[in-house]
């Protein structure tokens, strides 16, 4: 069965959550709290499209605010954040790479995330991949 995408059902979520260009840090939690929700369900393709958007959203934010530079602390500190959001741990990341990627590796900087584990990375976490790159 293949979904189709509601025009309407995605205009009444743009309508309940508004979603704007993000000016401040209030703003942006609003924002990643919505991403919160959406990130621990199944969502139907409109609530995908809202997510992906708010994703965007807050990634321009806090690139412009917070000047993230993508070296070893900054990843850790991301991979921390989604292994709390979804209750893993970096046991469950290593099954789920493999053997051929040490996690310990990317965390500690020895290892550069390639856009191949960047997409793996992303489909772990419910997350866009361009979150693990540069």
């Amino acid at each position: 069965m293949t979904l189709t995408f509601n025009q309407e059902k995605y205009r009444e979520l743009l309508i309940t959550y508004l979603p704007k260009l993000i000016k401040n840090e209030a703003e942006n939690e609003q924002a990643l709290a919505i991403v919160g929700n959406l990130m621990h369900r199944e969502r139907i393709p409109e609530e995908t499209e809202l997510y992906q958007l708010l994703i965007t959203l807050i990634e321009k934010f806090e690139q412009e605010n917070y000047h993230f530079d993508m070296t070893s602390s900054c990843t850790e500190s991301l991979l921390s954040f989604l292994f709390e959001q979804l209750n893993k741990n970096k046991d469950d990341l290593q099954a789920f790479l493999g053997l051929e990627t040490s996690v310990d590796d990317i965390l500690d900087g020895r290892q550069n995330i390639t856009p191949e584990q960047a997409k793996k990375l992303g489909a772990f976490f419910h997350v866009e991949p361009s979150l693990f790159t540069e």
